[in-house]
């Protein structure tokens, strides 16, 4: 790897080189390097790009790092990546992509993950997109996560956006049976002209299900944004959702929240919230010493942390 693959892969994946245990590296769309663990097997797959990992039940304390780097504009592609995580595991898995654009192409990722999470399993995924580079070519990715979860699983699921992202429309769909539980945690950041979008669609199925849903955005210059969450509760469960954003010189975010209730035991509440940085907040922080602009920065990033 040159020096600009090594920093995306630090930037998306805290990696300073290969990692231990499984893993599976792809770099401007091919595999750059795989390995799989007594407990953890990846295979690429055979009819589309992608590749399947499969988790032995009772895996306990293993992580799985799929990272994607891309720094030669142009590319685009689709990846489809499967989970299979097997009875009573409990596994940490690390994805993300970067991308560096230095040309005039634009340069695309589109990524379809689907979770199959065995009966009283545990996965606990993160996920980071950045993009950088001097490049007029727009960065672009597009996630779509996929999940299901058996009678006791649960995930939580931590996205980030840290910056330099052109445009995504970031899709997550999650189906849940008893006893299961899904956790997201999202934190957005647009800046220039850039358009996110966001969408959450959860069905609490089963008995004892629930969900929480939470999303904190910041939106400046003139960037736009759309947070979309559903949630439909099929039987007696619980269901939350929120969105929090700050907005800033000429950006816009719209919050659009739809929460069904199809079971009279199911319990689905939504919150939303967007407005400036308070200036209270700034002259607290200016008294100290900082500028405007370093006390926007400090609540920015407590505010995202």
């Amino acid at each position: 790897m040159d020096d600009i693959q090594k920093n995306l892969l630090e930037t998306i994946a805290d990696l300073h080189g290969i990692p231990a245990g499984a893993y599976n590296i792809r770099s401007n769309s091919k595999p750059l390097a795989r390995a799989s663990t007594a407990n953890i097997e990846i295979t690429p797959k055979t009819d589309k790009d992608g590749i399947d990992i499969r988790i032995k039940p009772g895996t306990q304390n293993e992580s799985v790092h799929i990272p994607v780097i891309m720094s030669v504009a142009g590319l685009k592609e689709l990846v489809y990546n499967d989970f299979y995580i097997g009875e009573g595991a409990d596994v940490v898995i690390v994805a993300g992509c970067g991308i560096h654009c230095g040309g005039n192409d634009d340069s695309q990722h589109d990524g379809i993950h689907t979770f199959y999470v065995g009966k009283n399993a545990r996965v606990k995924y993160i996920e980071k997109h950045y993009g950088e580079g001097d490049g007029m070519g727009e960065r672009i990715m597009n996630p779509t996560t996929v999940v299901e979860l058996s009678e006791g699983a649960s995930m939580e699921m931590e996205t980030t956006q840290i910056k330099g992202i052109d445009s995504t429309k970031r899709i997550t769909q999650a189906k849940l049976a008893d006893n299961a539980t899904f956790i997201v945690h999202e934190k957005l950041m647009t800046h220039g002209q850039q358009y996110a979008e966001t969408g959450f669609e959860v069905d609490l199925d089963g008995e004892n299900s629930s969900t929480n849903v939470i999303s904190r955005a910041v939106a400046r210059d003139t960037s736009r944004q759309l947070f979309l969450a559903k949630i439909r509760g099929n039987n007696k469960c619980h269901g939350h959702s929120e969105c929090d954003a700050i907005i800033m010189d000429s950006a816009r975010i719209s919050a659009i929240p739809e929460i069904t209730a199809n079971h009279p035991e199911a319990n689905l509440i939504h919150e939303a919230a967007i407005g400036k940085i308070a200036g209270e907040q700034l002259v607290k922080l200016m008294t100290l010493g900082l500028t405007e602009k370093e006390a926007e920065t400090q609540i920015v990033n407590g505010f995202l942390k």
